[in-house]
């Protein structure tokens, strides 16, 4: 385990990650939220869990072929060294939309240990204490938001469809009209994904990107290989619609880890050709005891 702990911090920025490391299982954190002492924040890696083969070994996914009962297992595992428990958590539904959705308690166990009630939300919003979001990736974009003022978190999952549909401004909003939330008070963390040198796409993307982002901001977020493929840097991308919607620049922190490039330790979809298991990220308002 202290050499998988010593490969970690070798793929990160002390400036904005951290990796902690309990009860055997390792797992990112972001600097910029460790600070927030009533907030738990965490992304898992592939390390730590009990799933076999392709799934090897934290999956934290029931939809594909890995034995639900090891991913339960598993969830069991992550929480406990995170200090959350299952029946706390709530999963997000990701169908690659923009739909994002306010949780509360009634909510608590749903895509965990019971059925859900909702289905196609890739972003999900809380104001509640002890409600441990949960949403998954294995390369696309991991968002976190945390009002500092009223205390109300959100995460969303922005693959490239999320991305250029900006679920990014579709939480905000919803935060905004729930709890109050003003983009001066917002601290926003990019996580985890695949990076620009990992990620070729076609022109027809580039095409829908073109649609919505300025000259200046796709010559930052595309690098031209040919007349049909691009090097996409969702990085980037996800952080102009974070400036675009008026969080500070100094209050967002960017990923500097790739599933992709990292993964013996991450799953990637790209990296691994569809054959892995999924990470998810985690964030709790934590209650008061």
């Amino acid at each position: 385990m202290i050499q998988i702990v010593k490969n970690l911090n070798n793929i990160v920025n002390e400036e904005t990650t951290l990796i902690k490391e309990n009860k055997g299982v390792p797992y990112i954190t972001f600097n910029k939220l460790n600070d927030i002492e009533w907030l738990t924040n965490a992304f898992s890696t592939r390390i730590g869990g009990v799933s076999e083969g392709i799934y090897s070994s934290m999956n934290l996914s029931f939809t594909l072929n890995d034995d639900s009962e090891k991913v339960l297992d598993n969830f069991k595992i992550f929480a406990n060294a995170i200090g959350v428990d299952v029946k706390d958590m709530v999963y997000s539904q990701q169908t690659h939309t923009i739909n994002v959705k306010k949780i509360t308690k009634d909510n608590k166990g749903m895509g965990i240990i019971r059925e859900r009630d909702y289905k196609d939300i890739d972003g999900i919003i809380t104001n509640e204490p002890g409600i441990c979001l949960v949403t998954s990736y294995a390369d696309c974009v991991p968002l976190y938001f945390v009002d500092i003022k009223n205390k109300a978190i959100g995460l969303s999952h922005s693959g490239w469809r999320g991305t250029v549909g900006n679920i990014a401004a579709n939480t905000l909003q919803l935060m905004k009209k729930e709890y109050g939330t003003k983009e001066e008070d917002v601290i926003a963390i990019i996580g985890p994904s695949i990076c620009k040198d990992c990620y070729e796409v076609s022109k027809d993307l580039y095409d829908e990107f073109e649609k919505k982002y300025s000259q200046d901001e796709l010559r930052d977020i595309f690098e031209k290989k040919n007349d049909e493929k691009y090097q996409l840097d969702l990085w980037k991308a996800n952080y102009y619609n974070f400036v675009n919607l008026g969080i500070k620049k100094e209050n967002i922190s960017v990923t500097d880890i790739c599933t992709c490039c990292n993964k013996e330790i991450m799953f990637s979809h790209r990296g691994s050709h569809g054959k892995r298991g999924t990470l998810c990220a985690f964030l709790m308002i934590k209650e008061n005891k």
